[in-house]
């Protein structure tokens, strides 16, 4: 039996009780939730409900818990129940139930954990959304892990997601960026405010080779030189983003052009920028004075109207942020979800002010997450791009996996401080290397077995009676309810850390109970049963390792 099923229940339980006092209360599985004691003494799961609900329908807290327990113990599955305290209920689960955890995870495989809780919201994540000006740098780096592992969370709860990274290509900084990678083509020197590293040289030497005569065509026509090679450089520049992400296990759905929101389409209409403003003028929400067009954006709670376009006729990053909010409405996504760096505290502000004006709910369309930042001890600054640590360096030092454990182990609001060196360890005190080796160690067993004859050909759950087969099962049935919590949160932090206790109490379990007979012993049906609860615990490491975009190795 999982936690949700006893909270479901008691749920009924109650229900029933509170009908019967003539009580005009509603109970919902939410209000009954179960939680794992302090000390196994007290049993499987812990509920509060009756002190939750004596004052509401004037019942003795005392009183409305023993009631509910002679009606839980009726409960199949439930070995017994008792009151505790003030009116806390404490439950025990018969071992045949709680075995019976084993053979569910296991016949479920990969979808157990997965439900249906966030089925019909349709979500647009959009995060990382570096400039095509460089490479992926530390700071991308957290960004892309929470992200992507947000969004593989939220499709475990059953949401439609979409990975969405904005492509930021119009706009000063490519202009500069164009006239730095055409210096370096063309042996110049560089710009007085040319991009620093080496990374441009590498650029310039590339776009000679795709383009051998750039030096003629600068002679003769210089800003179509500057075109070309600023357009061949980006190319190159956004291709190695795109590597790189897919390196870190990091897959975007759609790259979104933020200069497609400038370009009117080939019928001679609107850009999307200038219909953005058409659509919301006809909602009230556009006036022009002192010579420029505005968004009354303090009518949704912005600390000042927002410019759209001055005079010169240049539209504002605030036109391409609310052209860009409304091509995700037309998309159809219902929640759009930011996830923006420290310095952008005041986006939230412009973008509530956007989905309002829009005509979307800000407290339910929309999401802004905003991460802090993240320092990695004994990193090297990148060569090639000068002051900044590269991604790809930071992959060919620790690896994927490291990464991508260590930065979706903590919430995104809070400064990171992350060790390089622990992170490569190979010892218990690197918790990827815990939870990794918790896998390998139960594909062990699975073909030390297979040597020894025993499989999975018996299952008697009632002989899963040791102490850590009881807590290893316990964490077991957890599962599903961290994935649903973690998804309505947005806290893969979540999975990791309780990754962790799940491979300690594993652990434990290896240390204590035996899948292989000693010596002459010959094997049995708790061995064959044993077999399903490590091959059960290796399912739930694999699942919950996935959804944080982490590997789990069969060996180490």
């Amino acid at each position: 039996m999982t936690p949700q099923e006893l909270a479901a229940h008691l749920a009924a339980i109650l229900s029933d009780i509170v009908r019967a006092r003539g009580a005009d209360v509603a109970v919902a599985e939410a209000d009954t939730a179960v939680e794992r004691p302090k000390s196994r003494e007290h049993g499987d799961w812990a509920s509060n409900a009756a002190m939750k609900f004596a004052k509401r329908i004037g019942a003795n807290p005392r009183e409305l818990a023993q009631e509910i327990v002679v009606a839980v113990e009726a409960v199949p599955g439930v070995a017994s129940a008792e009151v505790a305290g003030p009116g806390f209920i404490n439950i025990t689960l018969d071992a045949a139930s709680a075995g019976e955890t084993a053979r569910r995870v296991v016949e479920q495989g990969a979808a157990y954990g997965r439900s249906d809780v966030l089925a019909g919201q349709n979500i647009n994540m959009e995060f990382v959304s570096a400039n095509p000006t460089g490479p992926l740098h530390l700071g991308h780096t957290r960004w892309a892990a929470l992200g992507d592992s947000i969004s593989r969370v939220l499709r475990a709860a059953g949401a439609d997601v979409t990975n969405e990274y904005y492509i930021n290509d119009a706009g000063a900084q490519m202009n500069k960026f164009g006239r730095s990678v055409l210096a370096a083509a063309l042996g110049e020197p560089a710009p007085e405010d040319a991009y620093p590293g080496g990374y441009i040289a590498e650029l310039g030497a590339k776009v000679l080779e795709r383009i051998p005569d750039l030096a003629e065509r600068a002679a003769q026509d210089r800003e179509a030189a500057l075109a070309q090679a600023q357009e061949t450089a980006y190319q190159l520049q956004l291709a190695e983003i795109k590597d790189s992400l897919e390196r870190f296990n990091v897959h975007f759905d759609v790259w979104f052009s933020e200069r497609s929101l400038h370009a009117a389409p080939a019928d001679g209409g609107k850009s999307p920028i200038e219909a953005a403003i058409d659509r919301l003028r006809a909602q009230g929400h556009v006036f022009e004075a002192d010579d420029a067009i505005w968004v009354r954006t303090t009518d949704f709670g912005d600390d000042k109207d927002r410019v759209f376009t001055r005079g010169n006729g240049i539209f504002t990053y605030f036109a391409a942020d609310a052209a860009y909010y409304l091509s995700k409405m037309d998309r159809g996504f219902g929640e759009k979800v930011y996830l923006l760096g420290a310095d952008h505290h005041g986006y939230i502000g412009r973008l509530t002010a956007i989905s309002g004006a829009a005509g979307d709910h800000p407290e339910t369309d929309l999401s802004v997450l905003i991460g802090q930042m993240v320092n990695l001890n004994g990193a090297r600054l990148s060569k090639r791009a000068g002051n900044i640590i590269e991604l790809d360096d930071l992959l060919e030092w620790l690896g994927s996996d490291a990464l991508r454990y260590w930065l979706a182990r903590y919430p995104a609001d809070s400064p990171l401080s992350l060790d390089g060196e622990k992170l490569r360890s190979r010892t218990n005190d690197n918790p990827v290397f815990y939870v990794q080796y918790a896998h390998a160690r139960t594909c062990a067993v699975d073909r030390n077995a297979a040597a020894a004859g025993i499989d999975r050909s018996a299952f008697e759950p009632g002989l899963l009676t040791h102490e850590t087969e009881t807590e290893l099962l316990g964490k077991l049935q957890e599962y599903p309810g961290i994935v649903a919590g973690a998804a309505e949160l947005r806290e893969p932090h979540r999975i990791a850390r309780y990754l962790e206790e799940l491979a300690a109490a594993f652990h434990r379990w290896y240390d204590n109970c035996r899948v292989i007979p000693l010596g002459d012993e010959q094997p049995g049906d708790l061995h064959r049963t044993r077999l399903w609860l490590n091959d059960a615990a290796g399912q739930v490491i694999r699942n919950g390792l996935d959804l944080i975009g982490v590997s789990a190795p069969e060996r180490l």
